[in-house]
């Protein structure tokens, strides 16, 4: 039996990080990000947006100390999703990505996703977490379902139409652990 894949979590560093997350956000596999002709400057500039937004932050998750993913999280009555649905207290929006990989190891995203909610959850404030994927996003539906998002309706956003879904504590619990 193999150990579970353990993530730490450190802030992301909008210059010192840029390099290589234009290489995450660029990839072809990263169409979802919405980045895919970003420059590296595009890059510095999107996550100093974010390092100085007080409803928004980024995270970098770290296997054995080395970069693995990407997390956003964000206030969604500020965010994202102003306007588009009534936030509750408590209500966390959140995005996640895993780089493309040469050498896939299965289950190693739905791992990322676990360690991100269970990330989120720790704040007791987390009441509930909120995502938007890409309608078309198929992956990330399943991904979502598996930790206990559950859809509640399409939403158009500027950018894409979504899948508005809602993950609370109690449905993250039972996903994960029974």
């Amino acid at each position: 039996m193999t150990s579970p894949l353990t993530f730490t979590f450190r802030p992301l560093d909008p210059l010192n990080d840029a390099e290589l997350l234009h290489t995450w956000v660029t990839h072809p596999k990263a169409a979802y990000w919405m980045m895919q002709d970003a420059k590296l400057q595009d890059v510095e500039r999107a996550y100093m947006e974010i390092a100085a937004d007080e409803h928004h932050h980024a995270l970098l998750g770290l296997r054995d100390g080395e970069p693995a993913f990407l997390m956003e999280y964000y206030d969604p009555a500020h965010r994202e999703l102003v306007g588009l649905y009534e936030p509750q207290p408590g209500d966390v929006g959140m995005h996640f990505l895993v780089p493309a990989t040469d050498r896939p190891v299965h289950g190693y995203t739905k791992a990322v996703i676990t360690a991100v909610m269970a990330h989120l959850f720790e704040d007791p404030r987390t009441a509930r977490v909120v995502v938007e994927p890409d309608i078309a996003n198929k992956a990330v539906h399943a991904l979502n379902e598996a930790v206990g998002f559950v859809p509640e309706r399409e939403i158009q956003k500027p950018e894409k139409k979504a899948l508005l879904s809602f993950c609370t504590r109690d449905h993250f619990e039972k996903a994960v652990h029974g």
